[in-house]
């Protein structure tokens, strides 16, 4: 005979549902995702149609995650930044929102339902719906101040504060010179690309290349707003394409991009079992083979593990590798990945990163000058 719990005399600790505040443009679309969220557990603390509404909801219920359903120019953009700059909440746009889901991820948010899954029906509508509000509700966001996260982090060229390092006393950066700076991200990944992005000077003379997991349509849009708030000229990579100094590259959403001889650009298609399209792992692969000690990786926020033996490889190589740290990540999964293969040899904090880059292309000109 087996026994329970309760007949071990044991407390039962209940599973709390999930809570979410409900914005949509709509009465009737208000109602709709309610009665469907309450289908599948999820606890709706407030359903309003306003961005002020919204902002309030937030501030009063404290929920573990919003669902935003309202186009971006009808105030969606404008809600994700105050909500990030008051009260940092998981974001997670459907319907209207995710039309322009790229500007409300560089802004903030932290996923989407991607368009189109609605069309499959109710029952699989929910299902979504609760699967994307119960894995945002664990993701620990970063409160942005500045709303549209313009600023531009750490002045270049100054210390990285609180870094740790695994394999170099005190944080200390090579004294060699990458050919090429690849960064990698996933979930909270857009505003910390501004971040590190912005801070790098316009004259820096190597190429960037951004493998960013992100649905398809949306790298784009992503692209088009970086450019537009970064210094550097950001595009997505085109296949044949050579990479240039000075330029940001985005990996494009339907395949991985593969780094060949003469920093030659090869979109090729993902394979049939690939989880993460495009994936950090492939791109860093090729990355340690074209440039070995040549290469600087840089790994940010994102669940999961990819990205971690890709930088064990680029590390083995003799390339520098740098991991966001945990306590500026919104999602400490994949840098702690790769931390525990121990390939990394930095952490850093999300406002040092730029310096840590600027400042491992410097030591190798000091180090050629002599």
């Amino acid at each position: 005979m087996t026994s329970s719990v309760q007949d071990a005399g044991l407390p039962v600790e209940p599973v709390r549902p999930v809570t979410a505040v409900v914005v949509a443009g709509t009465h009737v679309r208000l109602t709709r995702l309610q009665q469907m969220l309450a289908s599948v557990g999820i606890e709706v603390l407030a359903a309003v149609r306003t961005v002020d509404e919204g902002v309030a909801a937030v501030d009063a219920h404290e929920p573990d995650t919003v669902l935003l359903d309202l186009a971006m120019g009808a105030g969606g953009l404008e809600l994700v930044e105050r909500v990030m700059a008051r009260r940092a909440t998981p974001i997670v746009l459907t319907g209207a929102a995710a039309e322009r889901a790229d500007v409300a991820l560089a802004a903030g948010a932290v996923d989407l339902v991607t368009p189109g899954t609605e069309g499959l029906g109710p029952v699989a509508y929910s299902r979504a719906l609760a699967r994307h509000l119960g894995v945002a509700s664990r993701v620990r966001v970063i409160t942005h101040p500045r709303g549209r996260l313009r600023e531009r982090g750490l002045a270049v060229g100054s210390a990285p504060a609180g870094g740790s390092s695994h394999r170099r006393p005190g944080g200390a950066l090579p004294s060699r010179r990458p050919s090429l700076v690849v960064i990698g991200a996933s979930t909270g990944g857009p505003p910390a690309l501004a971040r590190i992005l912005g801070a790098l000077p316009a004259d820096l003379d190597v190429p960037i290349v951004v493998v960013q997991h992100m649905a398809e349509g949306f790298v784009e849009g992503l692209a088009r707003w970086l450019d537009g708030v970064v210094g550097l000229p950001v595009s997505v990579a085109l296949n044949g394409d050579r990479l240039r100094p000075g330029h940001v590259v985005l990996a494009p959403s339907d395949g991985n991009l593969v780094v060949e001889q003469g920093l030659r650009i090869r979109i090729e298609d993902p394979r049939p079992d690939q989880f993460h399209v495009p994936e950090i792992d492939r791109t860093l692969a090729t990355v340690a083979e074209v440039c070995r000690e040549r290469a600087v990786g840089v790994l940010l926020t994102g669940m999961g593990r990819d990205g971690a033996v890709g930088m064990l490889a680029l590390r083995r190589a003799g390339g520098f590798t740098i991991g966001q740290d945990e306590g500026t990540s919104a999602v400490w999964g994949m840098p702690a990945a790769a931390a525990a293969l121990d390939g990394l040899d930095v952490e850093l904090p999300l406002p040092g990163i730029a310096a840590g880059i600027v400042e491992a292309v410097g030591r190798l000109r000091i180090h050629e000058a002599v």
